[in-house]
């Protein structure tokens, strides 16, 4: 299989990273410090580290750069923009199979309940099996893990997924069109998921049972192997572990400050922050065997261009002791 589907078309990486104003990370802040940029998604990472107030008095630089999905995020950490990535665990093994320089970090708990799949409220669709001979628009890209709670949701309900119309959309796209009654059906996440649910879409199957319950954050090999930058990653881990701590001992304050960065409804603030509190854990076994797993089954089903050793992908020298 040609992995060059695997990322997303890197013109409109390039377009994307314009408009946000990156550049290649040179690592080099003001007054010549240590730079960090770091890749964000739903301005979630940022949200919870502000809220938390443990980015002060840090010994360098950091630039938030906040991206819809995963795709374009990990296209930004594979063409030098980026210094981090957190992001859905496929996606990150997907990047490594097409040969991005990366390492995972650190794993982040979430709720599997956090993706899910789900039919517009006047469609006729009631449960997976419906899907045959239908339509179905997964978020981000290919390789997303909406796109493996798709084809192991039709396994589970013996559907074939050649009888399946399977077409790929960014969340911001998909979810006008969804909203718009132009998608039957749509495999998608976080807050785009919460807010078509409580607009009345129907869910089909969520992730318990099917996805990992870790996402992941990658660091670009580049900046691993700069060892000012290597600490500087190593101090903000720790920095974000506490982050963790207190929003989960603070849940209301951080749905607040959440809504404040996202501008969504205070209740899709308030239930993604119920399903995505979660604590940093370092990516050690408990984290690569469940991940290893949906490797490997992705991998039986063509949708890798190459088996990943999980393991082979890790820097655990990063994580706080």
């Amino acid at each position: 299989m040609d992995g060059s589907h695997l990322l997303s078309d890197r013109r409109s990486f390039l377009a994307g990273a314009a408009a946000l104003g990156l550049a290649a990370c040179s690592g080099t802040g003001q007054g010549g410090r240590t730079k960090l940029v770091l890749g964000d998604q739903v301005h979630l990472l940022q949200s919870k580290a502000e809220a938390a107030g443990v980015l002060d008095n840090l010994a360098y630089d950091i630039e938030w750069a906040n991206f819809v999905g995963a795709a374009p995020l990990l296209e930004a950490l594979n063409a030098g923009a980026v210094d981090t990535a957190p992001a859905g665990d496929l996606p990150v093994v997907l990047a490594a199979a097409a040969k991005a320089p990366l390492k995972i970090i650190a794993g982040t708990q979430f709720s599997t309940r956090n993706i899910g799949i789900i039919a517009a409220k006047a469609s006729s669709l009631h449960r997976i099996a419906d899907l045959a001979g239908r339509r179905v628009i997964v978020s981000s890209a290919r390789g997303s893990i909406s796109h493996y709670l798709l084809l192991e949701a039709l396994k589970e309900a013996k559907v074939d997924r050649r009888k399946v119309d399977i077409g790929f959309m960014l969340p911001n796209d998909a979810a006008a069109a969804f909203a718009a009654g132009r998608i039957d059906a749509w495999a998608t996440f976080g807050t785009y998921q919460i807010a078509a649910e409580l607009a009345g879409a129907r869910l089909l199957r969520d992730g318990e049972g099917i996805n990992s319950p870790y996402a992941l954050i990658a660091a670009s090999q580049e900046a691993l192997d700069d060892p000012a930058r290597r600490s500087a990653l190593r101090d903000l881990l720790a920095r974000l572990q506490k982050s963790a701590e207190w929003s989960a001992a603070h849940p209301a304050d951080y749905a607040a400050i959440f809504q404040q960065q996202t501008k969504v409804d205070p209740q899709i603030a308030r239930l993604m922050v119920e399903r995505q509190n979660g604590f940093l854990v370092p990516p050690g076994a408990a984290v690569i065997r469940p991940l290893q797993r949906v490797v490997d089954r992705f991998y039986a089903d063509g949708e890798l261009p190459a088996h990943v050793d999980v393991a082979s992908i890790v820097d655990a020298g990063i994580f706080p002791a």
